[in-house]
C-alpha cells in the first residue's frame, strides 16, 4: 500500500492517512514522527516512513499533538514493538494513558447528525478504530523544553483548548508550522475550506480553543501543516485570524 505522501520542504513530509494527517520530520534515514492516524491507518504508516527512506526502527521519536485515538493510532504500537519513545505535553500524559477522555460524546454527535458529512465520518471513524481502546501504556512528558534534540529540531507550543494538553510543532528553520487540531484546513464534517476550527463539538473547552488560535498568530511561519486538510501555504499569523473571524 503507498500513502498519500507530500514533500513541503526540505526534510519534510506531510501524509494524509483516512481523514487524519500526520508529519515525517527526516534527518537521513532518522525520523521524527507527529502522529500516528487512526489504528486502522497502521499500513498507511508504515508506508509512508519506507517511501521517505526510513523505517519504524529509525524512528526517534513520536511526538503526539493530542491524544484523541486518530493522531495516537499507533503510537502505543511504536512503543511496545520498536522501543520509541511518545511524547506530549504534560498534560495530555495521562489522557494518552486514557486516565480520562476528552472526545466528543456520544450524545453530541447524535445532536449533530443532521449536519452534512456527520454521519459518513461517524462510519469511517467507527471503522477505522477511532472509539477502540487505545492507551499509550507509558507515553512521557516532552523531555527538555524549546526545541526537542530530535530530527527537525521541533519547538512545541501549548495550544489547549481541543484538549487541555494540545501541542502544535513550530519548526523555526523550515518556517513550518504543525498544527493539529488547533488550527486546521478542512475536516468531512466542515462544510468551508481554509484555515479553520474544527467544528464546535470536537473541542473539550472551545473558547481556550479560539484564544489558542492568538498563540499561533504569534508565529512568522509560512507553511501550515494541519490534522486535518490540506498544506496551507502563506502566513500562519493571516491563517489564525481568518480563523477566529470565522469562529465568532
Amino acid at each position: 500500500m503507498r500513502a498519500d505522501v507530500h514533500q513541503v520542504a526540505d526534510g519534510t513530509y506531510l501524509v494524509h492517512g483516512s481523514n487524519t494527517n500526520w508529519v515525517i520530520l527526516a534527518e537521513g534515514d532518522a525520523v521524527t514522527l507527529v502522529d500516528t492516524g487512526y489504528p486502522g491507518d497502521r499500513e498507511q504508516l508504515l508506508a509512508s516512513l519506507a517511501q521517505v527512506g526510513s523505517s519504524p526502527e529509525a524512528v526517534a521519536a513520536v511526538l503526539i499533538t493530542h491524544a484523541h485515538n486518530d493522531h495516537l493510532g499507533s503510537a502505543e504500537y511504536l512503543r511496545a514493538t520498536y522501543g520509541t519513545p511518545v511524547y506530549l505535553h504534560e498534560a495530555e500524559v495521562p489522557h494518552a494513558r486514557r486516565e480520562f477522555l476528552h472526545q466528543v460524546s456520544v450524545g453530541a454527535v447524535l445532536r449533530n447528525s443532521w449536519r452534512p458529512g456527520v454521519l459518513p465520518w461517524v462510519v469511517h471513524a467507527l471503522r477505522s478504530g477511532g472509539t477502540t481502546h487505545n492507551p499509550v501504556t507509558a507515553p512521557e512528558p516532552f523531555p527538555e523544553t524549546g526545541a526537542l534534540d530530535l530530527p527537525g529540531r521541533p519547538v512545541p507550543v501549548h495550544t489547549p483548548g481541543h484538549t487541555d494538553g494540545h501541542c502544535a510543532y513550530h519548526l523555526p528553520g523550515t518556517g513550518v508550522l504543525v498544527s493539529g487540531d488547533a488550527l486546521v484546513s478542512g475536516h468531512p464534517t466542515s462544510r468551508v475550506d481554509g484555515p479553520q476550527l474544527l467544528p464546535d463539538m470536537f473541542h473539550h473547552e472551545r473558547p481556550r480553543a479560539v484564544a489558542s488560535l492568538d498563540v499561533l498568530a504569534e508565529l512568522e511561519d509560512e507553511l501550515l501543516l494541519p490534522g486535518h486538510g490540506p498544506v496551507h501555504r502563506g502566513s500562519v499569523k493571516d491563517a489564525a485570524h481568518r480563523a477566529r473571524e470565522r469562529a465568532l
